[in-house]
């Protein structure tokens, strides 16, 4: 587990707003990424500021299955754990069997394309910040279009069966575009929780996309580990209280997107976060909206919104 040595403590006012957060974008191992913790240890470094539950995300393989396989190191976890799969390579891609099998063993989300989308293949190839494998995944891009410039017969299947198991589907590293053509086919189908990830990293959304999302029904995440001192970006919190200041609370959800080696701990990004949200006057009823109410919603930890 991380040593005390590793953490940074919380004030009072800090923990009273953090507790019952729900992380929908947490980075433990294992993954072909280097990871500083597992989801062991996730686990029991989110119970330091009484979060509700984590999503554990993977680029490469359906999660599902490590929590599975862990169920035992897991027993007496104190933050529970849920899992997804994500639409890359690794799983085939588009796959409605490897989504059917990740939801019916109790996943939470499909993540559409990430490391196999378009946008992140080209920032990729031009020196953008992103981890590494160290070897050759063997990856190609992942669309959801056919041939004929369609969406393709298993993006629909793979919306149907998201909407029938009332998960959750994020859209990944889709350019904007797309991800309004996947949101728009997922809300017809019946998909009532959808998220944006980080408009302003890779996938390139404007305001204008954003607010098309939003109306399409989406929610729109931004990332502690884009605002953290020290990290490959570190940007001003001015930047994330203008988003929420746009979009609105309501809509917005703030997740870690940490657990990567030479990164904090996800839970050491919400205490500073949510610290430097209060010094920049937002409110703890707004904060808890986007850290605890929304994430609970959208993994189904809650029925309706808050």
């Amino acid at each position: 587990m991380p040593s005390a040595e590793d953490t940074q403590s919380a004030s009072p006012a800090v923990l009273k707003v953090l507790n019952g957060a729900v992380d929908l974008h947490c980075h433990s191992g294992p993954s072909p990424f280097p990871r500083r913790i597992n989801h062991v240890e996730a686990s029991y470094d989110a119970a330091r500021i009484g979060m509700r539950a984590l999503l554990l995300k993977s680029h490469h393989h359906n999660t599902v299955m490590d929590i599975k396989s862990m169920a035992a190191q897991l027993e007496d976890a104190p933050t529970p754990l849920y899992g997804g799969i994500a639409l890359n390579t690794q799983v085939g891609g588009i796959n409605p069997s490897a989504v059917a099998m990740s939801l019916g063993m109790g996943g939470r989300c499909v993540w559409a394309p990430t490391t196999c989308a378009a946008p992140h293949i080209e920032h990729h190839n031009h020196g953008g910040s992103f981890p590494s494998s160290g070897f050759d995944m063997r990856e190609q891009e992942v669309s959801i279009y056919d041939e004929s410039g369609e969406i393709s017969a298993d993006t629909v299947t793979v919306t149907e069966i998201i909407a029938e198991a009332d998960a959750l589907l994020a859209g990944g590293h889709l350019d904007p575009e797309s991800t309004k053509a996947l949101f728009s086919l997922a809300a017809e189908k019946g998909v009532r929780r959808m998220l944006l990830q980080h408009p302003d990293f890779i996938v390139g959304a404007s305001y204008d996309d954003v607010d098309e999302l939003v109306r399409i029904g989406a929610y729109v995440e931004h990332e502690i580990a884009m605002y953290y001192p020290g990290t490959s970006m570190a940007w001003p919190v001015q930047k994330l209280v203008d988003w929420i200041e746009r979009v609105g609370p309501e809509k917005t959800v703030i997740s870690s997107d940490l657990g990567q080696k030479n990164n904090p701990l996800p839970v050491d990004g919400y205490i500073y976060l949510v610290g430097q949200l209060l010094d920049h006057g937002v409110s703890e009823k707004d904060i808890r909206t986007v850290i605890a109410d929304n994430p609970a919603f959208l993994l189904g930890l809650e029925e309706k919104p808050a």
